[in-house]
Formats: structure tokens, sequence, C-alpha cells
């Protein structure tokens, strides 16, 4: 009755068919292995009959001991050398041949859900903490993964096991087979029991193992700053907290599954002596021989240990809707609008520049707080604009915004051609600009691999002509391995503003026909960035440049500065101009 009002529970608040959907989606990957799903089966049915086989020769070769059958010893002793020689060679190829399969469809899965994830759309996947995105990205797909490819064969084989033990229990004794049977429904009552409180344990431990992997990569990428602030105790306190809420879940859900473990194996020990019980007195009214005895002990622990597999699959089946349905909520998230057929006339406008354009623009991040309101912003070819004003109120915005990551709740945002065409912005239009954002940029590698993430086909010559052009190649050929000197995550064995002239370089290298500044010259004395501003305009003709700045040596080489400030973005006049310049 427990079990019935635990079912119609689950079909009223819906979760059953969630479950549904997400098995179906999770097994939508099987269809492209059927093969290797059939040699699955076939190799789980070979090893059954192998196994079943062996048991047979072993009740042969013990009732051969005990004085029967003497003239099958000879064969009985052939059979069991060969099935061990055999089941020695066939378990490793077998497990070579099983291997290379999981990782070519694991990988072939995981990059099919990277690639969908990569395109969502960049202001719904920012919501989620990259350490429960990097954690649903390995341990969840692993998962969903597996599941996809084995559950089918896993549920065939343990069918296959079970009858074919249960013909061979049959076979010898039908009264054994009606012991074996009752073990059934017991264990499937008690695993539907389990079920619910399983698939919310699940989940808490899940959500708990994003926690910490989001507090260790925000703490490790960010190890300057704690250091800095000497906050070290402060977060080794944090790990400690987060660990005790691990430790917590994990052995909350380590009880339940002793509980469950214990009620089942005591389930299964009552049918196991029920066996015995029975085979013994079998024994002893001489209808079976010591080796069928040895026979029926085995194949009662081996149809236990079958129907168990089926049984098991229930609760794995949890696990991995739990898996995919924290990866289809992912995937799900609004894909990035790319626009393709719109920008089909912007190529044979690229080497003439573009402009860009705001047109009464409004934009919030969330309903209550205007981040933009009414705005408007013309950036043309040959042109350096500036955007100023204090810290968070909008600037970085207006840079996602040209960039296609954002799209105005009102107005437009557009790229305009030397004919006057407009398209709208968006992930498409992105490759018409190169962009330097705040902070260090640099990725692990050389320094050349860190400039042809950009232009794949760059040649040594193209790759030092732009760190010319970035004033970075000044220290750059000092380096023992020049272009091909390695260097760290984040850019670790440079200067900050080392680091800032390679990333400046990386986009200059790209040679999109619009250049996004976002503070990118603040790490750089003023000499240096008048001349990285003046070579870009120099010897990149035609380029439209937009920086966001709080230097006023920058200003003086802009043609127009636009302010943000109290959701306002306005242009200012020469007279506001030398104002503002005057008290930076």
């Amino acid at each position: 009755m427990e079990s019935i009002k635990i079912i119609i529970r689950k079909i009223k608040d819906g979760s059953i068919k969630e479950m549904w959907d997400e098995f179906k989606w999770m097994m939508s990957y099987a269809k492209n292995y059927k093969k290797e799903i059939i040699f699955y089966i076939f190799l789980g049915m070979f090893s059954t009959v192998m196994t079943l086989i062996s048991s047979i020769a072993s009740k042969e070769l013990i009732d051969v001991v005990t004085g029967h059958k003497i003239s099958k010893a000879p064969l009985m002793a052939v059979i069991m050398i060969s099935m061990s020689l055999f089941s020695l060679f066939f378990g490793s190829i077998m497990s070579r041949i099983t291997i290379k399969i999981n990782i070519r469809i694991q990988n072939d899965i995981q990059a099919d859900i990277f690639d969908k994830i990569i395109g969502v759309n960049w202001l719904d996947l920012s919501k989620y903490p990259s350490g429960d995105i990097l954690n649903r990205f390995g341990s969840d797909v692993s998962t969903v993964a597996n599941s996809a490819i084995g559950w089918v064969p896993d549920i065939i084989v343990s069918i296959f096991n079970f009858i074919a033990t249960l013909c061979v229990v049959m076979y010898y004794d039908p009264t054994m087979m009606v012991l074996t049977l009752i073990n059934a429904p017991i264990m499937l009552i008690s695993s539907k029991l389990m079920m619910s409180k399983m698939r919310k344990y699940n989940m808490k431990v899940k959500e708990m193992n994003s926690e910490v992997m989001d507090f260790q990569t925000e703490t490790f990428s960010n190890m300057d700053s704690i250091k800095s602030f000497d906050l070290t105790d402060l977060f080794s306190r944090r790990l400690r907290d987060f660990q005790d809420k691990y430790k917590e879940v994990n052995l909350e859900y380590n009880l339940f599954s002793i509980k469950t473990n214990i009620i089942l194996s005591l389930i299964g020990m009552v049918i196991q002596n029920l066996f015995f019980v029975w085979a013994v007195y079998r024994l002893w009214t001489g209808n079976i021989t010591y080796g069928e005895m040895t026979l029926f002990m085995t194949q009662s622990g081996r149809m236990s240990s079958a129907f168990s597999s089926l049984v098991s699959i229930i609760p794995s089946t949890v696990n991995s809707t739990i898996s995919a349905k924290r990866l289809m909520e992912l995937i799900s998230l609004p894909r990035e609008d790319r626009a393709e057929d719109d920008c089909e006339g912007l190529k044979d406008s690229v080497s003439h520049g573009f402009s860009v354009k705001l047109k009464d623009v409004d934009f919030s991040y969330v309903k209550e707080k205007q981040v933009i309101k009414s705005s408007s912003f013309e950036a043309n070819r040959n042109e350096i604009v500036a955007l100023v004003g204090p810290s968070g109120q909008g600037k970085t915005t207006l840079i996602r915004m040209f960039l296609g990551l954002l799209s105005p709740n009102s107005g437009e945002a557009v790229l305009c051609d030397k004919n006057g065409e407009e398209v709208t912005l968006n992930a498409s239009t992105r490759k018409y600009f190169s962009y330097v954002p705040q902070g260090n940029t640099i990725f692990s590698g050389t320094i050349a691999q860190n400039l042809r993430m950009v232009k794949e086909d760059a040649t040594d010559e193209e790759i030092i002509e732009a760190l010319e052009i970035a004033c970075a190649y000044e220290f750059v050929k000092e380096l023992p391995d020049g272009i091909n000197t390695k260097v760290g995550a984040r850019g670790r064995g440079f200067s900050e503003g080392q680091a800032q002239r390679i990333s400046i370089a990386r986009a200059i290298l790209r040679d999109a026909p619009i250049l996004l500044l976002d503070e990118a010259t603040s790490a750089l004395d003023i000499f240096t960035e008048k001349k990285v501003l003046n070579n870009i305009i120099k010897q990149k003709p035609n380029k439209t440049c937009i920086v966001t700045t709080h230097r006023p040596s920058v200003l003086n080489l802009c043609q127009r500065v636009y302010k943000v400030e109290k959701t306002k973005l306005s242009q200012l006049s020469e007279t506001e101009f030398e104002e503002f310049a005057s008290n930076f």
C-alpha cells in the first residue's frame, strides 16, 4: 500500500512524468550507438552462458570427487581448465575493447553537450556559478553517458541472466525455482519504497558537490586577492564550513544507504537460508548429489544477484535522471541569437570599416533596476570614442551590448556599413569586433599560441607585427624563446602591463574592423598608452576604436567622449569635456 501511495503521489506532483522526460532525453543519445549496445548485450549474454557452463562443470567435478560418474572426470577437468584460460584471455581482450568504446562514447556525448552549453545565451548562463557548471559538465555528463549506453544492455543481460539461471535450477529441481522466485516481489517492493528518498538524497549530494567546486574554483582563481588582503584564515574557515556541510549531507545519505542495505541483506539472508535448508534436506533424502547441492547454492546466489541487478537499475536510473535534469536545465536555456543571413551583406564592407550605433536604448538586468535608459551612442571608422563615468554605472554593460552578449530591452543596437545598411548587433556580428577586457585574459601556453587563438593561420611575422603595434615586442624579443616563450595561466610570469600588451596584440592580430578596449591600457604608463593607440590608428586604417577609461591621457586622443552616469549615456561638449578631464 505504501508503494502504491508513493507512485500516486509522484503522478500527482508530476515527478513521474518529469523522470520519464529526463529518461527519454538521456536515451536519445543511445540511438547513435546501436552497434555498441548490441555488442554489450552479446558480451553480457556470452559471459552468462560461459559462467553457467563453468558452474555445471563444477557440479560434475564435485560428483566425480564424491564417487559419482567417474568416467566424466577427464572431460570435466579439460572443460574447467579451458574455461579458466578462455575467461582469462577473453576478459582481457574485452576489457580493452570496452574501455575504448566507453571513452569514445563519453567523449562524443561530452562534446555534444559542451557545444550546446557554450552556445547558450550569455546572460542566462551567467546566472549559474562556474563551479556548478563544471560539476554538471564533469560528473553529470559522465553519469548520463554511462547510463545512455549501459542501461539497455544492463536490463537485457540481467533478465537473460535471471531466466537462464532459473532454467538451470528448474531442470534439476522445480521446487528450488519456486523458492528463488519468492525473492523477486520482495526485492521489487523494497526498491520502490527506496526510490523517492533516493532521488531526494542524490539531488542534495549533487548540489552540495557543485557548491564545494564553485568555492574551490573561485578561491584558486582569486588567490592573489586572498593573499593581498590576508584572507587565508577566512577562506580556510569557509572551506571547513563547506566540508562540514558536505560531511552532513553525505553521512545522511550514507545512513539511508546503510539502513536500506541492511533490510535488503536481511531479506536476502532469509531467502538464502531457505535455499540452504531445502538443499540439505534434499541431499539428506538422497534426491540430489553433493554436486547438485553446490550447483543449487551457487545458482540461487546468482539468481538473487541477477534480480538485484535488475532492481538496482531503478536507483541507478533515478540517479542518472537527476544528472539528466541538471544538464537539461543548462542546454534548455535560450540560445544566442545568430542572424547569419542578416550579416551576409556586411562582408564586402569589412575593409571600409563600420559604425556602431545605439538608438534610444533601455536595458536592465532585473526589472527593478534600470542600468541604461533612453540613451544613444555613435562611433565611426577612424575614430577613437571614449566611454567614461563612475564604476558600476554601465560601461561594461554597453561593451557587452556591442558584442551581442546583451540585447537592449527597447531601442536599437546596430552595426552600420559604408552604405548606411544596418544590422542588429548579435552573436554573428561579434566576428567584426576585437576585444580587450578588463583584467588578465592570458591563457596558459606560448605567447604565439595565445595570439593564434584569434587567427590560427597567422605567421610568425604577423604575430611579431601585432606585438610591435602593441609595444609588446620590445620585451618579448628579449625572452629566451621569443614568441614561443611559455606563459602560465592568467599570464603568470609577466607583469600586469606586459600581459595587457599581449592581450592588445591579440586583438590587433584579429584585425577586426572594431576594437573594444575596456580599461585595456590601465596598467600602461602614459607614454606607452599613447604610443599603442596612435600605432593602431596609423597602422590599422579604418578602425573604429571604443575605449572605456578613467585616464585623461586617453581622452585627449578621442574624437568624442560619452559619459555614463545615473542610467544616462550622454555626449560631452567641448566645455564639459575640459571640465571632466580637469577633475580626474
